[in-house]
């Protein structure tokens, strides 16, 4: 850059220091963008430069602070202290700094984590540069746009604080499941309170690893309800599906979020699985889920998932995943159980309760199902 300009620059920042000139809003702009159409500036022109900014960035308004920031931001002779003068005004123009790759260490990430507003703590669980401490205190603030952006950043690390937390409100909000399931960072075995959203590939190795699991280490088992209980929720299912939910989550011992999660799940998916994990026949969950006389029960295509489903998994199998994709256990690998042979002598999987039916029986229940529902409409 001429040394005119060098001149000029120096001049115009005695001015505004002085305030000697009022300078417009351009100026700055213009002369940023003169100094880096330069390929190597001189360090006089870098300093002109560098007290000009000083003495405008806290004045000038914050459309032009925002341009200026997003021109200097990966700017390689950018001065730290016009930086940190822009970084000062916080709000837009920081997050614009942030968002084009300005520097900020990791302390002042864990700052604006910790203790900035909405937008700038969105941009910086974007940064690639995010340490895991301040990704902890990002998922600490609970805000829900702050953790999608963190799930969405495959360099955010996501220590085993920050997932368990994400899991638990993937629970409740679906909008959480696909970030979590393209990551390639997540263990599968971490994943398994999403079964409910898996794929067909994923669900089935899924079961695969826990019937892996319940062949070293056992569930404890539940005792299958008498005929007399199975009647009373029969009863119960079309009056009272909240009181048959609660009933369920009593028969497994569990509390309140298992019964929530079959509220919410109108699949029945986990409804199925919970049945099963309680030491129902399929035959006789069959019978319970067309009685609930929802849109699933009046669906053959779902009830022949749901049997599908049900036939897939041993009641271990069916415990462990209930307890998971409800949260009523963080850690099942651990529980005491009762040892059960995984083969019974016919070489088939060991099941509590009745024995498996005859497909014919459950697809006559079915359809017999669907026509009572039919005839009620």
């Amino acid at each position: 850059m001429p040394s005119r300009i060098s001149a000029d620059l120096a001049q115009l920042a005695r001015l505004a220091r002085d305030g000697g000139l009022d300078l417009s809003q351009v100026s700055l702009r213009v002369k940023a963008d003169l100094l880096m159409s330069t390929t190597q500036p001189s360090s006089e022109d870098l300093e002109a430069f560098r007290e000009m900014a000083l003495a405008l960035i806290p004045a000038i308004d914050e459309g032009t602070a925002i341009i200026l920031a997003r021109k200097l931001a990966g700017w390689r002779h950018a001065q730290a202290d016009v930086l940190q003068a822009l970084k000062a005004r916080g709000g837009a123009v920081l997050s614009t700094l942030m968002r084009h790759g300005g520097p900020v260490s990791p302390s002042e990430l864990e700052d604006i984590a910790a203790h900035g507003d909405a937008a700038a703590a969105i941009v910086a669980a974007e940064r690639a540069d995010l340490p895991a401490k301040a990704s902890l205190m990002l998922t600490g603030r609970g805000e829900r746009a702050v953790d999608l952006a963190l799930l969405a950043n495959p360099s955010a690390p996501l220590p085993r604080p920050v997932l368990d937390l994400l899991l638990d409100r993937a629970r409740d909000d679906a909008a959480y499941v696909p970030g979590l399931l393209v990551r390639r960072d997540i263990n599968s075995a971490d994943l398994i309170p999403l079964f409910l959203h898996a794929g067909a590939e994923r669900r089935r190795t899924t079961i695969e690893s826990l019937a892996a699991l319940e062949a070293v280490s056992p569930s404890e088992r539940r005792p299958a309800p008498t005929p007399e209980t199975f009647a009373g929720w029969l009863a119960t299912a079309e009056q009272d599906r909240d009181g048959l939910f609660g009933a369920l989550s009593s028969q497994l011992g569990t509390g309140s979020r298992l019964a929530e999660a079959m509220a919410r799940d109108h699949s029945r998916d986990l409804t199925a699985l919970t049945l099963i994990a309680g030491g129902v026949s399929v035959e006789d969950a069959t019978r319970l889920l067309i009685r609930l006389g929802d849109d699933a029960a009046h669906s053959v295509e779902r009830i022949f998932a749901l049997v599908a489903l049900m036939r897939s998994v041993t009641p271990g199998v069916a415990y462990r995943l209930v307890m998971q994709i409800s949260g009523e256990s963080k850690s099942l690998s651990n529980r005491k159980g009762q040892h059960q042979p995984l083969l019974d002598p016919s070489g088939t999987p060991a099941r509590s309760g009745a024995a498996r039916p005859d497909s014919r029986s459950v697809l006559d229940e079915v359809r017999r199902g669907l026509r009572s529902g039919r005839e009620h409409g």
